[in-house]
């Protein structure tokens, strides 16, 4: 069955190109800047919510309501999703191994497979993870109908989110973690984010029943106190010690990542075609596996800047605009090698999927 199609959300397109900059951002100061995170005032911080955003997007547009799951629509769309993120994944890793490490290809290669990171291209691994899983448990509760299907995601949020906070605390939990299977296949990181893909996916399953929440008087405003307190005590105060940090860690991810969300919802009409700032935020909302691909071999190597922004912090305005301007520069060059590179129909349907 086709998916019947829906006008897409502008502002969340916009909201997707905003967290594409942070991540660029966040790599700019952490790789090109060669930042300490102990001592940079804005690493620590972009940490806590570009991802969660990312996956939150990602599960939201998960969720197609008129979706009806057979063989063939799993297959169909499970194949889709392996060739757009495996492929493109792929090559780019391997460009970026030639022109900027100094490995032989088959070191760097098997160097980059033994972590789950993958020298920065993890994120499509373990998006197409999410997606298989989720692919999975909505196709065989969705059989029970629509409620038991909604019922087998809220558990599954649950259960990822359980899995996520355990993580964090091998003293008390064990080291269960750690074995080649979570390193090579990155499923490490997959237990990490799962919880906010599946919150987001929730989110659109109850989309009315959220705007209502985000209108609640008073919801801001316990968001925002919730996010200053949970940020103060992870950066400031340290009530909280040793590995149950992740608790407070776990509610400010939340809270900024929904700060994010009710401002760009909220606001949706600057983020708009008809708005300078919405078509710019949309065309890298629309492009960021391109700007996620390209970004790493386009990273300078200016660790001088780092080292000034370490010796005179904490300067959190500073080093925001100097990460955030590099990273504009770096996303222009993204889009427009991205634009030459999709003039070729090949190119363009295997290196970016579409």
């Amino acid at each position: 069955m086709q998916e019947t199609k829906t006008p897409r959300l502008q502002w969340l397109d916009a909201m997707r190109g905003f967290t594409m900059i942070l991540v660029v951002a966040y790599h700019v100061a952490q790789t090109g800047f060669a930042e300490s995170e102990k001592l940079s005032a804005s690493l620590p911080f972009l940490v806590l919510f570009r991802m969660p955003l990312f996956f939150f997007v990602s599960g939201f547009l998960a969720y197609k309501a008129s979706w009806l799951w057979t063989p063939q629509s799993f297959a169909t769309l499970t194949w889709k999703k392996i060739k757009v993120q495996v492929l493109p994944t792929l090559v780019f890793l391997g460009i970026f191994l030639v022109l900027r490490t100094n490995y032989p290809f088959d070191e760097g290669f098997m160097r980059a497979m033994q972590t789950p990171t993958k020298f920065g291209y993890w994120f499509t691994w373990v998006l197409l993870q999410m997606f298989l899983i989720y692919y999975l448990v909505a196709a065989i509760f969705q059989r029970f109908g629509k409620r038991a299907e909604h019922t087998a995601i809220i558990l599954l949020w649950v259960i990822s989110l359980a899995a996520s906070v355990t993580l964090y605390m091998p003293q008390t939990l064990g080291k269960w973690y750690k074995t080649d299977f979570m390193m090579y296949s990155s499923f490490y990181e997959t237990l990490k984010f799962m919880h906010f893909f599946l919150l987001g996916n929730i989110a659109h399953r109850y989309w009315q029943s959220v705007q209502r929440l985000f209108d609640a008087k008073g919801f801001f405003l316990i968001t925002v106190l919730l996010a200053f307190f949970c940020c103060a005590d992870i950066f400031k105060w340290h009530f909280i010690k040793h590995e149950w940090t992740i608790m407070p860690k776990t509610l400010a991810m939340y809270t900024l990542m929904l700060i994010v969300v009710m401002y760009f919802r909220n606001h949706q009409d600057r983020f708009t075609r008809q708005t300078r700032i919405g078509r710019g935020l949309q065309y890298v909302g629309t492009r960021t596996l391109d700007v996620y691909l390209l970004h790493f071999i386009l990273l300078p190597q200016l660790p001088e800047v780092g080292k000034w922004l370490d010796a005179h912090h904490p300067n959190f305005v500073l080093d925001i605009v100097l990460a955030v301007g590099t990273a504009l520069v770096i996303i222009a060059f993204c889009l427009l090698i991205s634009e030459i590179l999709r003039m070729s129909p090949f190119l363009k349907k295997y290196l970016f999927g579409r």
